[in-house]
């Protein structure tokens, strides 16, 4: 089917969000959020800290490990006006791991607030460290429509992880209408967080304690991780009328040998913590049909938006999972990077791997509430009505939900 041909009323997913079912803040403990559960129609609710009630013993639970970086750095230009950088993604190097051990200069696609006073030349930010003055610089290297790629010079013997750390400021979600406050520091992120990349946060996630988790790993629960950077683009609203017509930003993930082969032990019983996570997971069976076709899984290919409708629908879960293995056993390989722009909606998108999902309330008229209902096989009404009614939070610290169609 063309793209052209596809077609999502954006507006039959819409609902009423008053400002005050936003929750502004998190509370004081993580796992004390209420939790929705959606079990073959049925809905009734609990705490988050009984998560493990709800799901079959001794099932598997994936996590997305990327850790939210201080990506809003506040620079000033000599006449003294205010610039915010937003960094989004490493564009030399453009490899993660690289991006945040180098020294000296790097080049980050960004968006910048207050682009009209910024013309040409330098901005910059001047501080002490450990007793030294230093400064970091950046210029537009080459400018875009919405993003530009930018270029920062430092003269502090300071990774530019390091530098992140120390001068920028966490990107929390811009519809709870504050600045980022200490609090964030440590709550927009999850206590299994790992690896830098991220400029929002797996928010399903933030549910979890360290005590839970290892509750339920004594209770015979099995755990496992990916790694999928989430990009600004969640961020965006669906603007168009045909939300088939949205462009899906591109997101990079990596997934392990083990965890596939974890996969294939637990096949047909994977929870998936969060939509990254299910974006993630759901991307492995283009990757594999790939490999099946006789091609590489990546090969520097973004995975596309509708690609994965292409594959047969009696292609399964099992089958995805023993050709990516096989293929990465053959070859020595014992992790796979890619890129996915996948958009997961109503039009008959068949998931192979993700049993159940756990996730927040999400945004109106969001490419996010599209895959809750097609995960729910359109009954994300019902969920959200019931949501609201019972005094739910909503979005990124609000409370959460499993879905178990």
């Amino acid at each position: 089917m063309m793209n052209m041909e596809r077609h999502i009323d954006i507006n039959d997913f819409d609902y009423p969000l008053p400002d005050e079912r936003i929750a502004k803040f998190p509370l004081e403990n993580r796992s004390d959020s209420k939790l929705l559960i959606y079990r073959n129609g049925d809905i009734s609710q609990s705490h988050f800290r009984s998560l493990a009630e709800q799901l079959p013993e001794g099932s598997l639970l994936v996590f997305n490990n990327t850790k939210v970086i201080r990506a809003r750095v506040i620079m000033h230009k000599a006449s003294g006006a205010r610039i915010e950088v937003f960094c989004l993604e490493p564009h030399t190097p453009a490899d993660y791991e690289h991006a945040f051990t180098v020294k000296g200069e790097c080049k980050w696609s960004c968006i910048v607030g207050n682009l009209k006073k910024w013309k040409e030349g330098f901005i910059g930010i001047d501080f002490d460290y450990e007793g030294t003055p230093c400064s970091l610089r950046a210029e537009i290297a080459e400018r875009g429509e919405r993003e530009h790629i930018v270029r920062f010079e430092w003269d502090v013997d300071l990774t530019f992880g390091q530098l992140l750390e120390y001068l920028g400021r966490i990107p929390i979600p811009p519809y709870l209408n504050r600045e980022s406050e200490e609090i964030d520091l440590t709550r927009y992120q999850t206590v299994y967080s790992k690896f830098e990349g991220s400029v929002a946060a797996p928010t399903a996630g933030l549910h979890f304690t360290d005590e839970m988790i290892a509750q339920m790993k004594q209770q015979g629960f099995d755990f496992d991780e990916v790694t999928l950077h989430v990009g600004a683009g969640t961020f965006l609203p669906v603007k168009s009328d045909n939300a088939a017509q949205h462009p899906m930003h591109t997101e990079h993930f990596e997934v392990r040998l083990s965890t596939l082969e974890n996969l294939l032990a637990h096949c047909g019983d994977v929870t998936a913590v969060g939509t990254t996570s299910v974006r993630t997971l759901e991307s492995l069976p283009v990757l594999a049909w790939r490999v099946r076709c006789g091609g590489e899984p990546c090969a520097d290919k973004v995975i596309g938006q509708w690609e994965s409708y292409d594959i047969p629908a009696d292609y399964s879960g099992r089958e995805v999972l023993e050709d990516l293995i096989g293929y990465m056993r053959d070859r020595g390989l014992d992790r796979l990077k890619a890129a996915t722009q996948i958009m997961i909606t109503p039009l008959g998108f068949k998931f192979r791997i993700v049993s159940r999902i756990i996730t927040n309330f999400h945004q109106p008229q969001s490419t996010l509430l599209l895959l809750v209902s097609a995960f729910v096989k359109g009954n994300w009404r019902s969920i959200y009505d019931y949501a609201l009614e019972n005094d739910f939070r909503f979005l990124s610290y609000g409370d959460s939900s499993i879905l178990m169609p």
